[in-house]
């Protein structure tokens, strides 16, 4: 673990981008985001993914699906909340206009973007830990 301390890091890349609505090209991209959590807290930091806090409101909510009128008022807003109280975020690659409009928060509030786990402070390769 770094001897700084944690930095909270937004994860964002496509989620809803380029599926069509396909649930099961959803969940990949989920999945996608959830791979870089693992380096992030292994480097000492809090790994962030908007969908973990948006995706439990929006059902508490009774929103049914992510084609429900409410998804579009409470996806992007989470994300920019959370923003409000990370200390950087990682950008994956794919199209998003989501995750370009937390690039872009990022950079208003001078805070930095990385591309690369590997940029990441503290980032070193290693392994799950086995029991």
């Amino acid at each position: 673990m770094s001897a700084q301390k944690p930095l909270l890091i937004l994860i964002a890349g496509p989620y809803r981008s380029g599926t069509g609505g396909d649930p099961e090209l959803i969940a990949a991209n989920l999945a996608r985001l959830e791979e870089a959590a693992w380096p992030i807290f292994a480097a000492g930091h809090v790994p962030m993914i908007g969908e973990w806090v948006a995706l439990p409101v929006l059902r508490a909510a009774g929103a049914r699906d992510l084609d429900d009128p409410l998804a579009e008022h409470v996806l992007y807003p989470t994300a920019q909340r959370l923003l409000q109280h990370c200390d950087a975020v990682l950008r994956l690659p794919g199209e998003s206009t989501g995750a370009d409009q937390d690039v872009a928060i990022a950079r208003d509030r001078g805070l930095p973007v990385y591309h690369r786990v590997e940029d990441i402070p503290g980032y070193r390769a290693v392994t799950v830990p086995t029991a």
